[in-house]
């Protein structure tokens, strides 16, 4: 038995003895695999973080350039302005006697001939004054052949009393009374002209006044307004009242509003044109004919007008149309032209420098001759050909998604993965 359980005892320690050299291996496998694990998630997080810092932060995209193809085509140098259209010639039709509107024979888009009858004024009030001037002058007349007979009865007195003294047979007093009377007879008389003369122009007046009671056409036009009505009185002792405005729309006048920056760059009979906002395709041209040297200043804004007429023959053009009005500088017809913004170096003149880019896509800059230009196109005389592309700026292929990034920056956080 002692035997026995000695054996149990002894046996345990054989295996308690390989614990100890076994258990320090297993913590290092473990530490070391840790150690990996975190090595791997650090590798991970930075590759993650490159990645969102190259889509979402960075800023330097691959550089592209923007073309545009050398064209053929027409260029003109233009100074612009607004403007109205106004009939070359209009006028007030008034009254120049008073009295009622008795009719109006026109409507308001009447095309009258010069002569033609527009309206007609009561004529009763002057009818009765023409009497009144005749019968006076009727008067006058009449007093005149009683005084005229008197210097004839006169005249044969003073004859008869200078006999009468030469012969001693009538006092020298006699003779001087003749004479006086001869000389009021004849004063009578020359009063008696006066008033008839005066009387006759009074008439006559009064037949003038008769003739403007009917009113006519002064000039071949439009009826463009009727100011006047039927059964109205007309008051023309302080001023003339309009009855109607008549234009002459056959010629159409435009009248541009120029600044004060742009108006020494015209010159009278240079060419001129104007669109308007109905029909945008269709040019209207002229030849400047007058710059008004007295300017209109609007809101601090000096203007000076610039007019020009057109021909109207389909009565198209209407008054008070607004038109968008070009002043031609410089025109040139079927020429070659580029952007303004493919000039590089530019000298301001006539050469400047091009980028054109190759079909193969390469680059090469040429010095090119200019001719005229304006803000947005210039000519090119020589150093391109129709068709070659020429770099009018640069761009970014990934412009688009660098403005959805940006986008995405204001409004969240990037990911990090």
């Amino acid at each position: 038995m002692a035997d026995a359980s000695r054996k149990i005892t002894t046996e345990p320690p054989a295996p308690a003895m390989a614990i100890p050299f076994a258990a320090p291996a297993q913590p290092k496998r473990r530490r070391r695999s840790r150690r990996w694990v975190l090595v791997s998630l650090m590798l991970v997080l930075v590759a993650g973080g490159w990645y969102g810092w190259k889509n979402w932060y960075a800023d330097a995209p691959a550089e592209a350039v923007v073309t545009e193809a050398v064209e053929r085509g027409d260029l003109e140098n233009s100074v612009t302005a607004a403007g109205l259209l106004s009939p070359i010639k209009d006028v007030d039709v008034g009254a120049q006697v008073s009295g009622q509107l008795k009719s109006v024979k026109v409507e308001i888009g009447d095309v009258v001939s010069e002569g033609d009858l527009i309206a007609e004024i009561d004529s009763a009030s002057i009818e009765t004054q023409i009497e009144i001037n005749e019968a006076e002058l009727a008067n006058l007349k009449a007093q005149m052949i009683d005084k005229s007979a008197q210097v004839v009865l006169r005249q044969a007195n003073l004859t008869r009393q200078r006999a009468l003294v030469a012969g001693n047979s009538a006092a020298q007093s006699a003779l001087d009374e003749a004479v006086a009377a001869l000389a009021t007879a004849q004063a009578s008389v020359e009063s008696l002209e006066a008033q008839i003369r005066k009387q006759e122009a009074q008439l006559k007046d009064s037949r003038i006044s008769l003739g403007y009671t009917k009113i006519y056409a002064p000039m071949s036009g439009t009826i463009v307004n009727i100011a006047a009505k039927e059964g109205q009185t007309l008051n023309a002792n302080q001023s003339a009242p309009t009855i109607v405005t008549m234009a002459d729309l056959s010629t159409m006048t435009v009248e541009a509003e120029v600044s004060e920056a742009d108006v020494g760059r015209l010159r009278v009979g240079m060419e001129a044109y104007f669109t308007l906002l109905g029909q945008p395709g269709k040019r209207y041209t002229g030849t400047l004919r007058q710059i008004q040297p007295t300017p209109q200043t609007e809101n601090n804004v000096v203007l000076y007008y610039a007019l020009f007429d057109v021909p109207n023959p389909e009565g198209t053009l209407m008054m008070n149309m607004t038109a968008q009005v070009f002043f031609v500088q410089d025109a040139a017809r079927d020429v070659l032209t580029v952007p303004v913004a493919a000039l590089g170096k530019d000298d301001g003149k006539d050469s400047a420098e091009v980028t054109v880019v190759a079909a193969s896509g390469g680059r090469e800059t040429r010095t090119v001759v200019t001719g005229i230009r304006n803000r947005v196109r210039v000519e090119v005389k020589s150093g391109l050909s129709e068709g070659d592309a020429v770099v009018v700026g640069s761009g970014s292929s990934t412009t688009a998604s660098s403005r959805t990034r940006s986008s995405n920056r204001r409004g969240m956080q990037p990911p990090m993965f």
